[in-house]
């Protein structure tokens, strides 16, 4: 059989530079709400089995300021995904860290 008339030959189609871009917000923005989402198993060691063994209190009060700092410039700069990203990871990690702070 002809390599042209395979049954099995992938179509290719180009994204135009919208669709790309369009691609890549959705992405981003969905991104923005699941890796903050996976620290939610931290946050539920420390506050259901309140097991606070090794985790820094230090390191997470750190990463709250950073996400906050990230927050901040998410707002100057109005976009959405850094926004819902910021303060989804501010709302995790203080949740670390306060349970760390109160379970120490």
């Amino acid at each position: 059989m002809s390599r042209h008339l395979s049954p099995f030959r992938i179509r290719t189609t180009k994204l135009t530079n919208k669709q790309r871009k369009i691609l890549i917000r959705r992405s981003v923005l969905a991104m923005a709400i699941i890796e903050p989402i996976m620290t939610l198993p931290q946050v539920f060691e420390v506050w259901i089995d309140k097991e606070v063994a090794g985790v820094s209190g230090t390191t997470w009060g750190f990463y709250v300021f950073a996400s906050v700092v990230w927050l901040m410039y998410g707002l100057q700069l109005k976009d959405k995904p850094l926004i819902i990203s910021s303060t989804l990871w501010v709302v995790t990690e203080a949740a670390v860290f306060i349970g760390v702070v109160l379970y120490s």
